[in-house]
């Protein structure tokens, strides 16, 4: 059976446990073993975490300790996969800047806070996003400062008339990408500011094949 863990906890704002709870639901529904924690120190449980396929970080800004982090850093070197949305996977533990590398991005801006933007599609060789297709959002588009290696699966467009950034119009930004950091399988997609962004099917389309993406490493 495949198991995963989602860490939650950091700013309400993003609403983690609702954010997750949706998540965890539809992986019980396909047979999953899933472990909602509100503790980091949960990736210290060295039993719990060698048996896992995938761990979820729904934890946006907050600390993490050096042990805490050298412990996930290594579990996704060794293996296991790293998956997550939003502020809740890539505006963690802002001070860190190897579990930055890891996610291969982090946050910095969404003009303009809650507006209307496209997501666009990028078809990949692997077949990744086959049957999704652009589509509208009504959420914050982030803008992000990213690794130029990740694997770009879905980007964005700033219009520049948000906010008071008129430079920025026309740039293009990476929405949802894959990585690789060691051994582990690592996603992540912007997309998710609060629970009911899951309600859009596009949103919880692409965060389910990436946790299934991110998990399958264990088997490869």
């Amino acid at each position: 059976m495949k198991k995963a863990l989602f860490i939650t906890g950091g700013w309400d704002g993003h609403e983690p446990q609702a954010c997750a709870c949706k998540l965890a639901d539809w992986l019980r529904a396909e047979q999953w073993d899933v472990t909602v924690s509100d503790k980091l120190d949960s990736v210290l449980d060295q039993d719990l975490v060698a048996s896992l396929s995938v761990i979820v970080p729904v934890w946006t800004m907050g600390e993490i300790s050096r042990e805490q982090s050298e412990a996930l850093l290594s579990a996704v070197k060794s293996g296991i996969g790293l998956a997550g949305w939003h502020g809740g996977m890539c505006d963690s533990f802002r001070n860190d800047t190897e579990y930055q590398f890891m996610t291969g991005g982090q946050w910095v801006a969404h003009p303009g806070g809650v507006i209307k933007y496209r997501v666009n599609i990028r078809q990949d060789s692997t077949g990744f996003m086959q049957g999704l297709n652009d589509f509208d959002m009504e959420s914050e588009q982030y803008y992000m400062h990213t690794d130029p290696g990740n694997e770009v699966l879905a980007t964005t467009t700033f219009t520049g008339e948000y906010g008071d950034y008129p430079w920025i119009a026309g740039t293009v930004m990476p929405v949802v990408w894959k990585r690789m950091y060691g051994q582990g399988r690592v996603f992540y997609s912007s997309l998710g500011h609060i629970a009911k962004d899951f309600d859009v099917q596009e949103v919880a389309e692409i965060m389910r094949r990436g946790i299934l993406w991110a998990a399958a490493g264990r088997e490869a």
